[in-house]
Formats: structure tokens, sequence, C-alpha cells
């Protein structure tokens, strides 16, 4: 029997599903050894009564219905995967709190029919996340491995470095000595520190690395003349939020 998967979309841009698609050749190989029950940038087939082995769900939770969906596929599958930032830590679209301002300043007082909108969340914060895949978007390269993974039976792992530790193998020029607010220092390695190589400064799209010295990277970069506000605003860009529950 092969094994079901599903794949699902809430409040984001579908960048995600859209790098997955890209995979192209090596999409059509996966395809021959899963059963996809779900993948509506894909397909409009769809069976979504069935149970899945895996199913990987990108963006935010921002509505009712996109609540009772994910709470719906969490009970359905073996194993959830947190597809991209927005699923794993909410995306930049949390790093604003007046969450009720702002929906009043773009719809007014409008009473919502089809389905209530709610604060932005990550998946984590409503329902068990087994795995996660991050990025903004991801890259095909990373689901390619990811599913490889899983459908041999093992979880994927993230890297436990930070962005600085791959802007060093490429032996890029520090970006921070430049005097630009760089978050690789931050930021969890994976990426390849594409925006380093290219001179870009890292915005910390792949979340915060394990035991992230944010204090130290605040402090230096106060020294090197940007106000707290400036720095501020760059951290809770991608910053997010994470909680699992069991």
């Amino acid at each position: 029997m092969k094994p079901k998967v599903g794949f699902y979309e809430l409040t984001g841009c579908a960048g995600d599903m859209l790098n997955m698609l890209n995979c192209e050749d090596q999409l059509l190989s996966l395809f021959d050894v899963v059963e996809v029950k779900s993948f509506a940038m894909a397909s409009s087939a769809h069976d979504e009564d069935t149970e899945l082995d895996i199913a990987f769900v990108e963006g935010s939770v921002s509505t009712e219905e996109n609540l009772h969906l994910l709470k719906r596929v969490r009970e359905k599958s073996k194993i959830l995967v947190a597809v991209g930032h927005c699923a794993i830590f909410g995306g930049v679209q949390i790093s604003e709190n007046n969450w009720e301002e702002r929906l009043k300043k773009v719809y007014g007082d409008v009473n919502f029919i089809h389905t209530r909108p709610i604060p932005h969340e990550p998946l984590g914060m409503f329902v068990r996340v087994d795995a996660v895949i991050p990025g903004c978007p991801i890259n095909k390269h990373q689901f390619l491995s990811a599913a490889g993974k899983l459908l041999l039976g093992t979880m994927p792992e993230l890297y436990s470095f930070a962005v600085c530790a791959e802007c060093k193998w490429k032996e890029n020029e520090c970006l921070l000595m430049k005097g630009k607010i760089c978050l690789g220092p931050i930021t969890r390695g994976g990426c390849g520190a594409i925006c380093p190589t290219h001179n870009i400064p890292c915005i910390g799209c792949f979340g915060p690395v394990e035991e992230e010295n944010v204090s130290s990277e605040y402090k230096l970069l106060l020294e090197k003349g940007y106000s707290p506000e400036e720095l501020r605003n760059r951290m809770k860009i991608f910053g997010g939020k994470v909680r699992e529950v069991k």
C-alpha cells in the first residue's frame, strides 16, 4: 500500500506549496510512491475522508475556518508537518500585536458571515506538530529531503547551528563587521546563507537557532549606532512564537 499524503494551505502566500510544485521531475517520481489525497494547488480532485500517513500544512491560523481545517487534518493524520515560517512561527503577520486595530482599519465595522477572523497563530498553538520544514518560503531541496526521510520512516532533523556557520563555509565577509543589521548569529542555518552570500543581511526567515543569544546581538548592534527601535523592528519581522500543544 502506498502511503497516503495530503497538502493543505491555511493563511499565507502559498509560496511553500508553489516551491513543492517546482520540484518538477522529482515530484513526479515522488507521486509514484505515494497516494496524494488532497493538493488544491495541483489538482481539483480531493478525498478528505481518508486517513493520512503524512499531512503537509502551510500558513498560519487566522480564521475559524482555518482552525477547523487544521484540527480535522490533525485528527486524521499520523504525522503532521508544519511547512514554512507562517505554519511554524506565525509569519510576519504576527509581528504586530494590535490585531483588532489593524483588522478594523482594513475592513471597518464588518460582520463576517463566511468565517470569523481570529488572531494569527502558528499551528503549534492549537495542535501537535510532528515535524517542521523552515523557511520563507522553503526551497524544493528541503521538501524533497524531508519527504524522503518521512517515507523511509525517519523524522527530518533541523540544523542546530546558525547561518553564520554557512557564511564561514562560503568564506563570506561578515556583514556585521560592515555595520549591517544581519541576524545570522541568531537564525537557524539550513538556507545555505543565500542572502549574505549576495551581500544582503539575514532577516531571520528560518526562525531562531537553538540557544540564540539575542541580548549579545542586540548589544553589538547598539554599539554600531543602530537605535533600539530599528533593532526591535528588524528582529520582530520573523520573531514569531511557538508552543506545542500536547
